[in-house]
């Protein structure tokens, strides 16, 4: 029998073992080093040669990848090692570090049970580090710390072993502020970082040798004798004497949870259904013979097998052959095959318990974010993933040849599916397709992925996406029905920052209010007594108020109003951009008594109309996208750094200096961003190390408003000038 094969058969005896089974993420940074930590592991497991550890990059198999020499995609794969006396099976998803792929992150996270958080010793934590250590801790994946490139400190920056413990103990003290603002209440003690304890460990990924306490007391090795190591230019011995496969086992099994540990704690936080209930319990207990519940956190298609959905099974057991139900979609599929990741291939298993990470073939319809479930027991659904930044860069995308135009429709709805942090607006009537992406590189890649689909494209020039806010008030604001027998009376106002804040971070869930329930919530955000009582809808970062008494027939038109004003926020009256950020409210209306009368072509039309009004009357203003920027030179190229950010209309935040290198973190829009790369890199005779976040919305400054929105409107076919407020009163 082959190691593959014995591996094959060691994999589906593990699965059903939940306590020697370990799901797990690799996080950090872009170039922090979690491909080549990810090469490490597989060696360790046998499943490539030791030798090529560090510059296979064996999880980057995408053509784009190994071309960019980044990944892109998160990437999974199974595996069996063997510690101290057990076995246990490793399912790690090693995912993407660059900014413009963090929804691949915020997906794999809901997958996992544990990160290993990579940091380079050199660059310490960096933004992305914080991003995703931060979405991790939110979907309560317990991380333990990887302080990457220790070699580089000692051969290039020439450290101390004093000044070596003192960046170490910058970087824990970093990790553990983090966890400890953001880790479960009961855990944060139990999960902070922790030399004494092994939940950190210190090496080099690419030279494959790593030491924690644990390792130091049972080899003997301390940093002294590692100085020497990498002096004496000797880290292949010191790999063969601590290992970085082992000392990162350790770690993983000894501090990451196993599922049955795990998911009692977990669930109740993913999923919204009555823990007590049969489905519930299944999973709380990680039991394979219960109802299936089947987390999708990705759908991928491939050119043989069709849609491929990767997923966590919380509860039962997906069997290949069987009709399930997709909640979300009110759908039934065929699992046609399910299986385990072994890299860039899938082995097909009959099937797979619970505790495990699946791949279905089949599943048709499936998107991230759906719930599977058995035909005959359906169950509530898991919460929705909720992805930290959205898209604030768009190009309109043209089949070069009008007789591929179906097969591009098709092609873009599939790569939809398959990355949904891309938005798809799909215009039949005008023959534009707008694709928006985190950034100019994502766009690439999308690009690059539909000609690879076999439709060649043409693309526009990047646009940035703006959103409409208020800066005044306005109100009451009258909205005639076209049979002018109703009547709506709107006042409009900006959103609270601390209410604003909280529907951004997720605390508050956008949606229809039923009753009173969110009252107190609305309250703790700063919405006083009588407000809280009266929303009706939360929707765009933006709430919408009942204010009114008495009204009779108000009740029978509450869905025509909401949606109403859910469709003026999606298409602004400035610019025709999303609105955000206002506090609308009902204060008066007037109804027809018969039904006929107050129907959807009455009601949706005014409601709109009073909407718009009030957002012309309040300062309407546009917001652009920013993001920070945060770069690392040399003092010399320090002046030509800073001018490249204020000639972007961009600010300087702060700076900070250590030795002959200075940090520079800055707030730059989107708008001025393209092109920086290559900028840059000329300014600082490419000596320099650069990242961006994205920062969310800042009002765009006042003399290039006009101008602005005279643009976007232009593009769009618009008249130039947005109508006065006069046109939108009934």
């Amino acid at each position: 029998m082959s190691r593959r094969t014995k591996m094959i058969e060691k994999i589906k005896e593990l699965m059903y073992k939940p306590k020697f089974i370990r799901n797990i993420g690799i996080v950090a940074h872009i170039d922090h080093g979690k491909t080549t930590l990810s090469d490490n592991l597989l060696a360790g497991a046998g499943m490539i040669s030791s030798e090529l550890a560090g510059d296979q990059r064996f999880l980057d198999f995408d053509e784009q990848e190994q071309a960019r020499g980044i990944t892109i995609d998160a990437a999974n794969v199974s595996m069996v090692h063997k510690f101290k006396d057990n076995e246990y099976l490793i399912n790690l998803i090693d995912t993407p570090g660059h900014v413009d792929f963090g929804g691949d992150v915020t997906r794999a996270m809901r997958a996992v049970d544990g990160a290993v958080v990579v940091v380079c010793a050199v660059e310490g934590i960096m933004p992305q580090t914080e991003t995703v250590l931060r979405q991790a801790l939110k979907e309560n994946v317990r991380p333990v710390l990887f302080i990457n490139k220790v070699d580089r400190l000692i051969n290039e920056l020439k450290l101390e072993p004093e000044e070596l413990q003192n960046r170490f103990l910058k970087v824990i003290a970093e990790a553990n502020k983090l966890i400890r603002s953001m880790a479960p209440e009961d855990k944060k003690d139990e999960w902070k970082a922790d030399v004494a304890a092994g939940s950190v460990a210190f090496g080099s990924a690419y030279h494959n040798w790593a030491i924690n306490i644990p390792i130091m007391q049972k080899s003997g090795i301390n940093f002294k004798d590692i100085i020497d190591y990498c002096n004496n230019e000797n880290q292949k011995e010191l790999a063969e004497k601590v290992p970085i496969s082992e000392v990162l086992l350790g770690m993983v099994v000894e501090h990451l949870p196993s599922p049955d540990i795990s998911q009692a704690y977990r669930v109740p936080s993913i999923w919204d259904g009555d823990i007590e209930s049969v489905e519930g319990q299944t999973m709380i207990n990680t039991d394979p013979d219960g109802p299936l519940a089947v987390m999708v956190t990705n759908v991928s298609v491939d050119k043989h097998a069709g849609e491929i959905a990767t997923g966590r099974v919380y509860g039962g057991t997906i069997e290949k052959g069987t009709e399930v139900y997709l909640v979300g979609s009110h759908s039934k599929a065929r699992a046609q095959q399910v299986g385990v990741y072994f890299g860039p291939e899938r082995v097909n298993t009959d099937k797979v318990p619970a505790g495990n990470i699946v791949a279905i073939t089949g599943a048709r319809g499936a998107i991230a974010g759906e719930t599977i479930c058995d035909i005959g027991n359906k169950i509530k659904e898991f919460e929705g993933l909720e992805h930290i930044s959205e898209p604030v860069v768009t190009v309109a995308v043209e089949a070069k040849n009008t007789k591929d135009l179906p097969k591009l429709i098709e092609v873009l709805r599939q790569v939809a599916k398959e990355d949904p942090t891309v938005r798809i607006e799909i215009n039949e009537e005008t023959g534009e397709h707008l694709v928006s992406g985190m950034g100019e590189l994502h766009l690439e890649v999308i690009t690059y992925r539909i000609n690879e689909k076999g439709v060649e494209i043409t693309t526009s020039e990047p646009i940035v996406v703006y959103r409409e806010t208020v800066a005044g008030t306005a109100g009451p604001v009258e909205g005639k029905s076209p049979n002018k027998h109703n009547r709506f009376y709107i006042e409009i106002e900006p959103l609270e920052d601390s209410l604003f804040k909280a529907i951004q971070d997720g605390d508050i869930k956008e949606g229809k209010v039923k009753g009173k329930e969110m009252a107190a919530t609305f309250m703790e955000y700063g919405l006083d007594k009588e407000e809280a009582r009266r929303v009706w809808d939360v929707y765009g970062r933006s709430i919408f108020l009942n204010m009114t008494r008495g009204i009779q027939y108000l009740d029978e038109v509450r869905e025509l109003l909401l949606e109403g004003f859910d469709s003026a926020l999606d298409d602004g009256p400035i610019a025709r951009e999303k609105v955000m950020g206002l506090k609308i409210k009902l204060v008066d209306a007037k109804l027809h008594e018969d039904a006929v009368h107050r129907g959807p072509a009455q009601v949706l039309p005014s409601i709109r109309k009073a909407v718009y009004g009030a957002i012309m009357l309040a300062k309407p203003t546009l917001l652009e996208p920013m993001q920070k920027v945060f770069i690392n030179v040399p003092q010399d190229y320090m002046g030509s750094s800073t001018r490249e950010i204020q000639n972007r209309r961009g600010q300087i935040v702060n700076m900070e200096q250590e030795g002959d290198m200075v940090t520079i973190e800055s707030k730059v829009p989107v708008a001025e961003m393209f092109g920086f790369a290559g900028d840059i890199r000329s300014a600082a005779e490419g000596r320099c190390l650069w990242s961006t976040e994205n920062s969310g919305f800042e009002r765009l400054p006042n003399e290039l408003q006009k101008q602005i929105i005279k643009e976007i409107r232009e593009r769009k076919g618009l008249s130039p000038e947005p109508y006065g407020p006069d046109h939108y009163i009934g």
